[in-house]
C-alpha cells in the first residue's frame, strides 16, 4: 500500500493546502461571525463530510482511469494546476470585495443544526480549492505498483478530512471569539484573502511542476 514517506509528504502537503484560506473557511467564519460559536462548530463538521464524499466520488471514478492512464494523469494534473493559479488570481483581484455581508449577512435567520451541518457538506462538497486538491494532487501520492488505487486514495483521503475538521473548527472558534475584532474592520478579511489568492497561485505553480509518484 502507500509507504511512509509517501504518507507523511502528503500528509505535509494537505496541511499547506489546508492552511489556505479559501471558499470553505471563508464560509465557516462567516456563519460564525453571524451565529456564533456553536453554528461554526456544525458548518465546520459538515464541511469536512462534504469534502470526504467529494475523496469518494474521485477515488471511484478517477482513481481507476489514473490508475491506467499516464496521459489522463498528466492533463488532469495540469487542468489543475491551472485552475488553482485563476482562483489565486481572482481570489487576489477581488480582495476587497470580501465583506461581512458577503460572507454570511449578520441578519441571516439562525438555522437548526443538521440544516447547518448540511449547508457546510454542500459547501465542502463544490469547494473548487478541494476538487482541485482530490483530483490532481491526491493521484500523485498514491503507489502505483501495489495497485487498489481507489482504495488508496480512500485511506489516503482521511488525513486532509482529519486535519481540515481540526483547523476549520479553530477557524470557526476564532472567529466566533473575535467577533467584535473583526467587525471592527473588514480590510483584515481583505487581508486574508488577499494572501490566501498568492498562496493558491504558488500551489497551482507546485502541482504543475510535480511528477507523478510511480
Amino acid at each position: 500500500m502507500v509507504s511512509t514517506d509517501r504518507f507523511l509528504a502528503f500528509a505535509a502537503m494537505s496541511l499547506l493546502i489546508i492552511s489556505i484560506p479559501g471558499p470553505s473557511v471563508l464560509f465557516i467564519i462567516g456563519r460564525a461571525l453571524a451565529h456564533g460559536r456553536r453554528t461554526a462548530v456544525a458548518t465546520a463538521l459538515g464541511n469536512v463530510l462534504g469534502s470526504y464524499l467529494l475523496v469518494v466520488i474521485v477515488a471511484l471514478g478517477v482513481g481507476a482511469v489514473v490508475e491506467r492512464s499516464l496521459v489522463v494523469f498528466v492533463a488532469l494534473k495540469l487542468a489543475g494546476a491551472a485552475y488553482l493559479v485563476f482562483l489565486g488570481v481572482q481570489a487576489f483581484r477581488h480582495r476587497k470585495e470580501l465583506t461581512l455581508s458577503t460572507l454570511a449577512p449578520r441578519t441571516a435567520a439562525a438555522r437548526g443544526d443538521v440544516r447547518t451541518v448540511a449547508d457546510g457538506a454542500l459547501v465542502g462538497l463544490t469547494n473548487p480549492k478541494g476538487i482541485v486538491f482530490f483530483a490532481a494532487v491526491l493521484p500523485q501520492f498514491v503507489n502505483q505498483t501495489a495497485g487498489h488505487v481507489p482504495v488508496q486514495m480512500l485511506l489516503l483521503g482521511l488525513v486532509p478530512i482529519s486535519i481540515g475538521l481540526v483547523t476549520d473548527t479553530l477557524w470557526g472558534l476564532t472567529a466566533s471569539a473575535a467577533r467584535s475584532w473583526f467587525g471592527r474592520s473588514e480590510r483584515r478579511l481583505s487581508l486574508i484573502g488577499g494572501a490566501g489568492g498568492f498562496a493558491m497561485i504558488g500551489l497551482g505553480v507546485t502541482v504543475a511542476a510535480t511528477g507523478r509518484a510511480d
